[in-house]
């Protein structure tokens, strides 16, 4: 467990990277689950036309999307690093059994077994 440990801990680092360049993490939200919220476009709203105020609501939901998949897959690598910890790491969640290791390999903060990948 330590090899997937260490990918988990690096894509992490690289997650947590792109989050914090579209969003911010909300204070409020306790427990190993983060809740990111996207960033405000910047502009000054007294001057903008209508273009600009379009582009930025465009830009802003943009972000909202792409956050939307980070914050899952951020807080998939956080659920994979407390159950490594806890011992219980590569276990499919369905069945009980252990995930195959290139499953692993491929994405170390997987759920489930290839049998039950689609569930």
């Amino acid at each position: 467990t330590s090899h997937f440990k260490q990918k988990l801990e690096e894509e992490l680092v690289l997650v947590d990277g792109e989050l914090s360049q579209i969003g911010t993490k909300n204070p409020n939200v306790q427990n190993n689950v983060t809740d990111w919220q996207a960033k405000p476009a910047d502009f000054n709203t007294d001057t903008a036309d209508e273009t600009e105020l379009g582009d930025k609501i465009e830009e802003y939901e943009e972000n909202t999307a792409v956050l939307k998949n980070l914050e899952i897959r951020y807080n998939d690598i956080k659920l994979a690093l407390s159950k490594i910890e806890a011992g219980n790491y590569g276990k499919c969640e369905v069945c009980g059994k252990d995930i195959e290791e290139d499953r692993l390999n491929a994405n170390p903060s997987a759920k489930t077994c290839k049998e039950h990948m689609n569930v």
